[in-house]
């Protein structure tokens, strides 16, 4: 509460309190007393919802989960370099500007990336994963504990508090996990939208033999690639 509103709620209780004494020690309670006693009352009461009305409620931002894991990046080989810089700066935006703890792109039966805090469990798509690719609409999970279909994303860091499951066409997903419940943004969404727009078309026009599961793939590092195979699906 600032000085201001402060101000006004202790002169609403000061004033209360000076008319409620004052008619207990009147030595006779006349109609003209009991008026003043009963504006004086609403003008005290009034300043009183004029300092909680004043008063803005700030909310608590969620606390950061502590997630078990390594931080670095695994980025399929055999991609052109075109493909490596595009998938490149487009995640390492969005773990810098958005609350984002972990991504993760799994295109046409395989995982090309992980970057963030990472995890060693294989991601293979379910039931969440299938209908944002049929509906081709995002799907926000605010709280993962909250959902039964959560270990459809061991693939992510154990604990994660939040995912959003961004479809690219039929073919794909791109998960993005929160550090907190509830801590992604409007703004954050629309922006992992419009960039998986661009990202989709980048990946449709590579050839098969370059998403192959068969295809080689250097061994992961903190700050370098490495693999990272999916089972085929969405």
């Amino acid at each position: 509460m600032g000085r201001a509103a402060s101000l006004c709620l202790a002169s609403g209780v000061l004033g209360l309190l000076l008319c409620v004494s004052n008619q207990l020690t009147a030595p006779e309670l006349t109609p003209a007393l009991e008026r003043a006693g009963v504006l004086a009352s609403l003008l005290a009461v009034g300043l009183m919802l004029v300092a909680i009305l004043w008063t803005r409620a700030v909310p608590v931002a969620p606390e950061r989960v502590a997630l078990a894991g390594d931080q670095g990046v695994r980025l399929v080989d055999g991609l052109p370099e075109a493909v490596r810089q595009e998938i490149g700066w487009g995640s390492e935006m969005l773990l810098t500007a958005t609350p984002a703890a972990a991504l993760l792109l799994h295109w046409r039966g395989r995982t090309l990336l992980r970057r963030g805090v990472l995890a060693e469990e294989a991601f293979t798509p379910g039931a969440i994963c299938a209908r944002a690719c049929s509906t081709g609409k995002a799907i926000g999970l605010v709280n993962l504990k909250l959902y039964p279909g959560r270990d459809e994303f061991r693939g992510l860091p154990e604990g994660i508090p939040s995912v959003i499951v961004q479809p690219l066409g039929a073919d794909g997903v791109l998960l993005l996990a929160g550090w907190s419940p509830r801590c992604f943004s409007r703004s954050d969404e629309a922006w992992l939208e419009g960039w998986s727009r661009k990202l989709r078309t980048s990946l449709e026009a590579l050839p098969a033999s370059s998403v192959s599961p068969s295809a080689p793939s250097a061994p992961s590092a903190a700050d370098g690639t490495g693999n990272s195979r999916g089972r085929p699906g969405c």
